[in-house]
């Protein structure tokens, strides 16, 4: 899918993909969403995860950000979100899907281990 925008003038075209989250991005959220709810109370948790998807949702139209992890998959990319939680996502031709969703310092390696 692409869209057109004009910047002084100039026309330019912008991809705009679509986004998925994994079944075990969801659930790493579900247990995010747990977490936080029985530490702070489940207001302070929605917001959260309302700024953790809203954050995702911007890889529509910028998805190749963070940094490539060939050597856990290929195609692997990760990125930070707040100082706490490491994103990991690859990039098809028109779809971003959000692999997992890693919270407080779980190690990715370890997560991708054996893919």
């Amino acid at each position: 899918m692409c869209s057109t925008s004009s910047v002084n003038g100039t026309r330019k075209t912008v991809a705009t993909y679509r986004l998925v989250f994994s079944p075990e991005a969801r659930t790493d959220l579900v247990e995010l969403y747990d977490y936080i709810a029985d530490q702070a109370g489940r207001s302070r948790a929605m917001a959260y995860l309302e700024r953790v998807e809203r954050f995702c949702s911007e890889f529509t139209d910028f998805p190749l950000r963070g940094t490539r992890r060939d050597g856990l998959r290929s195609g692997l990319r990760t990125i930070g979100f707040e100082r706490r939680i490491t994103i990991a996502f690859h990039v098809g031709a028109d779809l971003v899907t959000i692999d997992r969703v890693l919270y407080g310092g779980r190690d990715v390696d370890r997560m991708f281990d054996g893919d």
